[in-house]
């Protein structure tokens, strides 16, 4: 009897703490490559919803301010929900006396080169007016086993996973790291990817850069649900617990 409590006892304190291995990211050595993923480097094509900062300079200032939003100006994140431009459920956004403008599909740069040939039936030299285009920020969801869970903006033109997982808290001790999905939103339907925060591999993975409205979920390792702890002195101080509790129970069964 005492060697069965003892062979549950090891056994239940080496299949429920949380190796080192778990917990260590970016292991593994990198591997030498001469390609780069193509989709890594291609520009983001705008989406529905996103939020644009379109701003338009020239000489005659007062002029182009005509095409510009009243409310419209620098910053990011949240500002820029009343300051910006949406893109619709249609993919068009609207810009004053140009009207409406349809760039879902449309990179940036695609963008800016749309409304200035839309400038062009307004003004006499289109080629003095400068025209910025940027996308409001990189907006996603970081959900699970995180520190600090919740909606994120962040004002980059690029957004990595672990740029997301970094601002978020990062993954908690009962997260698992090889279990990381990133859900998103596409043309074709819902897609769903995995991603291993622990290899090292993950700065070659196509999925290393984010798009704006993903959503990050880390799952949790099955010891959370065991409850045993994620030292391997908790998980003793726990089965010793458990044990001394079937060992008094079966010891008061016997002497009644």
């Amino acid at each position: 009897m005492k060697k069965f409590f003892l062979y549950v006892a090891v056994l239940s304190l080496l299949s429920s703490c949380i190796s080192t291995k778990q917990v260590t990211s970016f292991q593994g050595e990198p591997v030498s490559k001469t390609e780069i993923y193509k989709l890594n480097n291609d520009p983001y094509r705008l989406q529905v919803n996103d939020i644009l900062y379109i701003d338009i300079k020239a000489e005659n200032q007062e002029l182009v301010t005509l095409f510009k939003n009243n409310a419209s100006g620098g910053g990011g994140g949240g500002g820029l929900y009343f300051s910006g431009y949406t893109i619709d459920n249609h993919g068009n956004i609207r810009i004053p006396y140009i009207g409406e403008l349809n760039v879902l599909g449309f990179t940036e740069k695609e963008t800016r080169e749309k409304i200035e040939v839309e400038l062009g039936n307004f003004l006499k030299n289109p080629e003095n007016v400068f025209v910025t285009v940027k996308l409001g920020g990189i907006n996603f969801i970081v959900t699970g086993e995180v520190g600090s869970p919740g909606t994120k903006i962040l004002a980059q033109n690029q957004v990595s996973i672990i740029d997301a997982i970094a601002n978020s808290g990062e993954i908690s001790t009962f997260g698992d790291r090889e279990n990381v999905l990133i859900i998103r939103k596409t043309p074709d339907g819902v897609k769903k990817y995995k991603i291993n925060m622990n290899e090292i591999s993950i700065f070659e993975s196509e999925y290393f850069y984010i798009q704006p409205n993903d959503i990050i979920y880390v799952a949790p390792l099955k010891q959370k649900s065991w409850g045993i702890g994620t030292t391997g002195l908790q998980a003793f101080t726990t089965v010793v617990s458990v044990l001394s509790f079937l060992i008094t129970s079966v010891l008061l069964v016997k002497n009644l």
